[in-house]
């Protein structure tokens, strides 16, 4: 198990909780990445969009803070360097220069205004008419002190995908002090906390152990996997994702 390497700047802590039984149990239909900032004015009104979408079953919502806008005054306190990689992967794989925020990916193929719900919705079904997403079927699930990803087999998937497991923070509130925001309690959802990645996929099931105590710190009370093609620097279309509540 690899951990992503802007993962080593958030320290594990003790156990604090119980992760729920159940598994996010059906395929879901899109999966929103959001590339947000405390920093950024215009990102308000996505951040409540990401936190509406989270509340539907059929959507795993993330949000992924950057900190490119942290020279503005103001340094985002839950924003990854590696988000903001990310981010520039998907342009330069997609074959643009589109890294702005509030931007959603869907997917992991096509982006849209992050506060712009047509526009995301629009995404989301051309995604699934021309590009298939989503359909490899992923479980997670708890078994004693420890969680189980279980990716199922498929003859239509070539080449190898990556499966990462992404521990989460399901409602974080921030009082942002300087910059554009300033004076502003603004609510972050599903924020993503580390990457961890698990293995790689090529076609066959495949199941993965992971420790509790390897996904828990403070603040973590949900978690999501997702089974992706292309890699790190080369982020390409979803094949899969999952998610489970940790209470």
């Amino acid at each position: 198990m690899v951990r992503f390497p802007f993962a080593s700047s958030l320290a594990l802590s003790c156990l604090t909780a119980l992760v729920a039984p159940l598994a996010h149990a059906a395929e879901p239909r899109a999966v929103i990445e959001l590339f947000t900032s405390q920093g950024c004015s215009s990102c308000p009104p996505a951040d409540k969009l990401i936190a509406e979408y989270a509340r539907d079953p059929s959507v795993i919502a993330l949000s992924l803070a950057v900190d490119y806008w942290d020279y503005l005054g103001w340094k985002d306190t839950l924003a990854l360097s590696g988000h903001t990689i990310r981010q520039r992967a998907y342009a330069k794989t997609r074959g643009d220069r589109e890294v702005y925020t509030p931007q959603a990916v869907i997917d992991g193929a096509v982006h849209a205004l992050g506060s712009d719900k047509a526009a995301i919705e629009k995404a989301i079904r051309q995604t699934r008419e021309h590009s298939a997403p989503l359909t490899l079927s992923v479980s997670i699930e708890r078994s004693g002190d420890k969680l189980v990803v279980t990716v199922a087999a498929s003859k239509d998937e070539k080449g190898q995908a990556e499966v990462w497991l992404c521990p989460i923070s399901r409602s974080v509130p921030v009082t942002v002090g300087r910059g554009e925001n300033s004076g502003h309690t603004l609510t972050y959802t599903n924020v993503v906390r580390r990457w961890i990645k698990l293995g790689e996929w090529s076609g066959k099931v495949q199941t993965f152990n992971v420790p509790l105590k390897d996904v828990k710190s403070d603040g973590i009370d949900s978690a999501a996997v997702v089974v992706q093609n292309g890699g790190v620097h080369a982020p390409k279309l979803m094949l899969g994702a999952a998610q489970i509540a940790v209470q």
